[in-house]
């Protein structure tokens, strides 16, 4: 425990550095673009635009799990918000590895890379998360106060992706092989997570993995804040405590494989 307090000080005492190196980071990314920063809306939009012609006019024929929600407005509330989780996760879980070289030269704290991969994904969120507040102000889905059940989704994705990229991001330097199993896993995860399709709607095997999947939690956290609107919180009190014991048990787990390699990953290049 004293690992994971440890790190979550490290994170605290680093955020001003955080967000001017997310900030710098996207700025660079697009430096050399003629759109610039307008990828940050138009990419998701392109993405969710083929998953529409593909989930909506093609296998379900544009309709929607819920009656009342239209399904391209669905299917943004559960991609978007997947988008950012899936990017957090694979660009955390080799931060650490792409600037292996900058944390060992300059003792640059390693845990803060996942942070910052943390954010400049969140910030790409925060311009979808925007076009989706505004569709549901307009046809009244959901009541704005709930909008502050987004803060909770904030805090619950920060703790789950800063857990499994600390796990991640040191399998990764010691075997290579676990970044092939991220993006199988990360795959995987789109398809079990009901993005375009309906928690509770296959029954079966489907839906026991649909339960287990921590992610599927995340994705209804935010779709519920702007789109249901069924309370600040989604799900019951067995959803909350699965998903932070969960979530604490790999942030145990990670914070103890990062303190543990964290000045001898060198040595596994």
């Amino acid at each position: 425990m004293n690992h994971v307090l440890k790190l979550l000080n490290e994170q605290y005492r680093s955020l001003h550095l955080i967000w001017k190196l997310s900030l710098y980071n996207i700025k660079s990314e697009y430096s050399n673009h003629y759109l610039g920063l307008f990828w940050n809306i138009l990419q998701p939009l392109m993405q969710a635009a083929i998953y529409y012609m593909i989930f909506g006019l093609g296998l379900r024929g544009a309709t929607a799990p819920d009656a009342e929600i239209p399904f391209i407005v669905y299917l943004i509330s559960g991609l978007f918000p997947w988008l950012f989780i899936s990017q957090a996760i694979n660009i955390g879980s080799n931060s650490i590895y792409t600037q292996l070289g900058l944390v060992t030269k300059m003792r640059f704290p390693s845990s803060v890379l996942l942070s910052i991969s943390y954010t400049n994904s969140l910030i790409n969120l925060f311009f979808m998360t925007v076009i989706i507040g505004l569709i549901s102000l307009v046809n009244q889905y959901s009541n704005p106060l709930y909008f502050l059940g987004l803060l909770y989704f904030l805090v619950a994705s920060f703790a789950l992706i800063f857990a499994i990229t600390l796990v991640m991001s040191t399998l990764i330097i010691l075997v290579r092989d676990f970044r092939n199993v991220l993006q199988n896993l990360i795959r995987m995860g789109f398809f079990l997570t009901p993005i375009f399709w309906q928690a509770g709607e296959r029954g079966g095997l489907l839906q026991v993995v649909s339960d287990l999947n921590p992610f599927a939690y995340l994705v209804q956290t935010f779709r519920n804040a702007l789109i249901y609107g069924d309370g600040f919180f989604y799900g019951d009190g067995i959803d909350h405590l699965y998903f932070w014991s969960m979530t604490f048990f790999l942030l145990i787990i990670g914070s103890y494989l990062h303190m543990k390699f964290r000045y001898k990953l060198i040595d596994y290049l």
